[in-house]
């Protein structure tokens, strides 16, 4: 293999000398690998070395029209696939695989590591809860980052952020998450985003919620082009964070719209929209 100036060596100019520094030696957790993979790519290939990935997942041929793998491994668990990808792009690599993410070892992962990408699959609230809690109380700072059509969004909760993953979805101070409605707190979320996100993207998420009010489970549809957006968007604002740049935080989301850039030109493509409006509910 050859040195690692020569592996990044194409990134002059957009990435700094010291920015580069720091992505060699920034360990990042992956919670969530299954569009977390497309993220995790992207990172390796700009330089990060360094990796925990974490999902209890297992490969299906469903996922592969968008995440980064192929059809030898379906039937294989999402973190092996995964690493053994990263591995294969750059030998150097430094990577522990975890399973879900929970109560029995998220402060450990969480505390290990220095960013936190959070992709885990919604229907995981209590996951995504833990470990959004975790960094918030490890001063870690944590993007999330979601498929949005043929775009993407994200938001950022930097070390010592005002807002909580419970503010942006309304869960009352206290409320036991194994009791709480996917189904209801996403179309909440989605409720306060109708006006900024892409309409067919709308429209495609609130069938998928219509089918889950049953019961039945119903992952969202997602394309190849918003995967690719969330690993371009949530990428960006790590190599941002390296270099010292500003990002907008949260409670803004930042939105990638490529449809509606296609059929609307001068639309503009990516914005930070206004701040959610929060609903703080005491215990």
């Amino acid at each position: 293999m050859s040195t690692y100036a020569e592996f990044v060596k194409r990134n002059a100019g957009y990435v700094t000398e010291a920015a580069q520094a720091t992505i060699a030696e920034t360990h990042l957790l992956i919670a969530g690998c299954g569009i977390g993979s497309s993220i995790a790519e992207a990172c390796v290939r700009l330089g990060y070395l360094h990796f925990t990935l974490a999902d209890g997942d297992t490969v299906s041929t469903h996922n592969l029209n968008r995440q980064a793998f192929t059809s030898a491994d379906v039937g294989t668990s999402k973190t092996a696939a995964l690493a053994r990808r990263l591995r294969a792009i750059q030998p150097d690599v430094d990577i522990r695989e975890v399973g879900m993410l929970d109560a029995t070892n998220v402060q450990q992962m969480v505390g290990s590591v220095d960013v936190v990408l959070d992709t885990i699959d919604f229907l995981d609230i209590a996951g995504i809860a833990a470990v959004h809690a975790a960094a918030h109380a490890q001063h870690k700072p944590l993007i999330t980052a979601v498929a949005a059509g043929f775009g993407a969004a994200a938001m950022v909760f930097p070390v010592g952020s005002p807002v909580s993953f419970a503010d942006v979805f309304g869960i009352p101070k206290g409320a036991a998450l194994a009791d709480l409605s996917y189904v209801e707190l996403f179309a909440g979320f989605m409720q306060k985003l109708t006006t900024r996100l892409d309409p067919l993207v709308v429209s495609v998420v609130q069938r998928a919620l219509t089918v889950m009010a049953d019961g039945t489970p119903c992952p969202a549809p997602q394309v190849a082009p918003g995967a690719a957006s969330v690993a371009a968007l949530a990428t960006t604002l790590l190599v941002r964070m390296a270099s010292g740049l500003p990002v907008t935080v949260a409670p803004e989301l930042i939105v990638v719209d490529f449809m509606g850039a296609a059929v609307a030109p001068g639309v503009v493509v990516t914005q930070a929209v206004a701040p959610l409006e929060l609903r703080h509910v005491a215990a």
